[in-house]
């Protein structure tokens, strides 16, 4: 079975693409996934991943799995995502919706918070840990919170403050896989759906 992910990021730039493909499938690698990797879409904007996941959805092949991740971009008050995603973007999904779509809570900088030493390395000297959200519960940080850290923890490095464009799908590279996968309860869900249908 195949497995197509298409997921928010990566903006119109080709190279950004390139590097989120890239730190999407290093990550896959060291959390372990093995036999064929998923095969990563970088959409754009997270409307333009949900309009190429509903195509996909649409052209869908016998022997595909097709699915949607996307920030959650702020607190999952419902217990069902697809309700979630109806209530803050308006998206047309429903109940069947459920299974082909996962979250990133509230965004895919939360999973840096799981491997700090994986951060560390990325920003080498000055990186200062104690900056970042002491919070262990880290699909209950918001996003404000989280930049903010992410912002002071960085900006005496030599590769300065956090840039969501400049540095996250190249530190995806530098993350150990096992431990973004047990993240939080939609890290592992998404991560126990991949290694189930691989």
């Amino acid at each position: 079975m195949k497995i197509k992910i298409y997921i928010e990021g990566g903006g119109d730039r080709r190279q950004l693409r390139s590097e989120m493909r890239q730190g999407f499938q290093a990550l896959f690698q060291s959390a372990g996934l093995s036999g064929k990797l998923p095969s990563v879409v970088a959409s754009g904007s997270r409307n333009e991943a949900y309009n190429d996941y509903q195509i996909a959805l649409k052209n869908q092949k016998s022997n595909e799995i097709v699915i949607l991740l996307v920030d959650s971009e702020e607190k999952v008050a419902s217990l069902a995502k697809w309700e979630h995603l109806k209530n803050r973007d308006d998206w047309e999904l429903s109940s069947h919706d459920e299974e082909s779509i996962f979250l990133m809570v509230e965004c895919m900088e939360s999973w840096f918070l799981a491997d700090k030493d994986g951060l560390e390395k990325f920003f080498g000297n000055k990186f200062d840990k104690s900056k970042l959200p002491q919070n262990t519960n880290y699909e209950s940080i918001d996003k404000k919170t989280l930049y903010n850290g992410l912002k002071n923890a960085t900006k005496q490095t030599s590769k300065g403050e956090y840039g969501k464009g400049s540095h996250s799908f190249k530190i995806l590279t530098y993350l150990d896989g096992n431990k973004i996968k047990n993240h939080g309860k939609y890290s592992k869900e998404f991560f126990k759906y991949l290694e189930d249908n691989l």
